[in-house]
């Protein structure tokens, strides 16, 4: 989960940090159940929530990523169009 988590936050601004984002929750669900079904004989908790920590960092930069891409081509779009006023219109 942390090897997988520290690739999401690298990748994520990039929007390819969902993808091993999304892969680390789901092993990290099947970890924490192994780990609760151990009782404490399997080592590896801190890692596994430093791991769905960074997935959701990952996850979150992907997101502010989408959102500052949407806004950029909105702006370019908007300065591409132009006006049609007349030249004497102030």
């Amino acid at each position: 989960m942390l090897g997988l988590g520290l690739l999401s936050v690298v990748t994520g601004p990039f929007l390819g940090g969902v993808i091993p984002a999304t892969i680390a929750l789901l092993m990290a669900k099947e970890s924490h159940r192994e780990l609760v079904a151990a009782d404490g004989f399997l080592l590896g908790a801190k890692r596994l929530r430093t791991g769905v920590r960074l997935a959701w960092t990952g996850i979150v930069l992907a997101i502010a990523m989408l959102v500052v891409l949407v806004i950029i081509g909105l702006l370019t779009y908007a300065r591409q169009r132009g006006t049609d006023f007349d030249p004497t219109v102030n």
